[in-house]
């Protein structure tokens, strides 16, 4: 007799909903990095704002897509379907692209940030959620990572279309932000068109107040202790401006600097897949633990290896613990949470990272002025070590937790 036919792995296999999902973050990410990559500089040559404006623009709109999520979460859980969510926020963003470039103050300027952060408040938690739904629970890392790397991708594209662009075009601001706007359309057509949502599981439960204390216990201890542990690491992985400023301290040429994050990029892009496909073999707690390891080795290089040479090492360290952990959270999420209750944990657990990315960010900015880069880098090592001794705690208490084939028919560790 021959034995039971293993499932079959590999990016072929992986469904073409969730190649959609990636490319249509792709598609995103290209039309929202190319005005980014851009704004602080024409806020303040051509409208005229202050950085003290443009951090606060900045803050506002990270804030308010942090809180929005957790509310789109629980709403795609209520209602039992996720796309039209996801619909609405890329929409809202690409609605909001051709105002960038009409706009002929600062207020409108404010008004089309704030509103491309709702939308992307809106779909992100109901967007993971739908990941997890098509992904098969033996390809959710590798699902999880594709888009990711996908998403990365027009991370780095994006920036560097705008510079392209902006040489071509002898520095015309506005004609890269109408350029910009066709991404943003074809990703909706692409979201609309390319994905489709499973059928709700026959007898699933219905929830009916996703945010109430009942439901936020129903998610259990395992996503409770991943939820914990992810927001100590995040305390520890403040902003990539860090490694910008950094950068230009060693030397290198301001206009230079954003190679920084293309490199930074690169590598996350290159690395999630692979990362992803990995955690679906072995213990993902255990690739989580090497994700944290690889930032402890970046943040001691950058802050003792004092040359251009070691910011080049200490930003591949950093794009690869991006790689080996940013989808593989996103799976110990969909993998510790009642299927039901995706989205409600996607937004709570996003919404806690957004706040701790903040506070790490501030103190790390904090540090910086008082104490130097050194300080702000040993401090960075000193909560991810805090942070993989929660991970090695967890690994003891719940040592199920991220296994191969642990809580495949979702919601584990209710």
């Amino acid at each position: 007799m021959t034995g039971p036919t293993q499932p079959e792995r590999g990016l072929r296999a992986i469904p073409p909903g969730i190649w959609a999902l990636g490319f249509v973050s792709l598609l995103m990410d290209v039309s929202s990095e190319m005005i980014h990559a851009l704004l602080p500089v024409y806020l303040v040559t051509a409208m005229g704002a202050s950085a003290t404006v443009v951090g606060a623009i900045e803050g506002i709109a990270e804030a308010t897509a942090a809180i929005t999520k957790v509310f789109s979460g629980a709403v795609s859980d209520w209602l039992g379907r996720r796309k039209a969510l996801a619909v609405i926020g890329y929409g809202l963003a690409a609605l909001t692209k051709p105002v960038f470039p009409l706009a002929s103050t600062i207020g409108w300027v404010v008004a089309a940030r704030f509103v491309d952060r709702i939308g992307k408040g809106i779909r992100g938690a109901p967007r993971d959620a739908l990941v997890a739904d098509i992904a098969p629970p033996h390809l959710r890392g590798a699902s999880f990572g594709l888009r990711q790397t996908l998403d990365t991708v027009g991370a780095f594209l994006g920036p560097g279309l705008a510079v392209v662009l902006m040489w071509v075009l002898a520095d015309d601001f506005r004609a890269v932000f109408w350029v910009a706007v066709i991404p943003a359309a074809l990703c909706v057509v692409v979201l609309v068109l390319g994905v489709h949502e499973p059928e709700r599981p026959a007898g699933l439960r219905k929830v009916k107040a996703p945010l109430s204390f009942a439901e936020m216990a129903r998610l259990g201890q395992a996503y409770w202790w991943i939820t914990a542990a992810a927001t100590v690491f995040t305390l520890a992985r403040f902003s990539e401006a860090f490694l910008l400023l950094k950068a230009q301290a060693e030397g290198l040429a301001i206009a230079l600097v954003p190679l920084v994050l293309v490199v930074m990029n690169v590598v996350y892009s290159l690395s999630a897949y692979p990362a992803g496909a990995l955690s679906d073999r072995v213990n993902k707690v255990q690739v989580l633990a090497a994700g944290l390891a690889l930032l402890i080795a970046a943040d001691l290089v950058l802050a003792f290896v004092p040359t251009l040479a070691g910011v080049a090492i200490g930003v591949v360290l950093w794009g690869l613990h991006m790689g080996f952990t940013q989808g593989l959270l996103a799976s110990l999420v969909a993998e510790t949470s009642p299927p039901e209750l995706r989205g409600t944990a996607f937004g709570v657990f996003n919404m806690l990272g957004g706040v701790a990315l903040l506070v790490a960010s501030l103190a790390a900015g904090l540090l910086w002025d008082t104490a130097g880069p050194g300080a702000t880098f040993l401090a960075g090592a000193g909560v991810s070590l805090l942070a993989l001794l929660l991970l090695a705690y967890l690994r003891r208490r719940l040592p199920e937790l991220g296994a191969a084939g642990h809580g495949t028919s979702g919601g584990g560790g209710r």
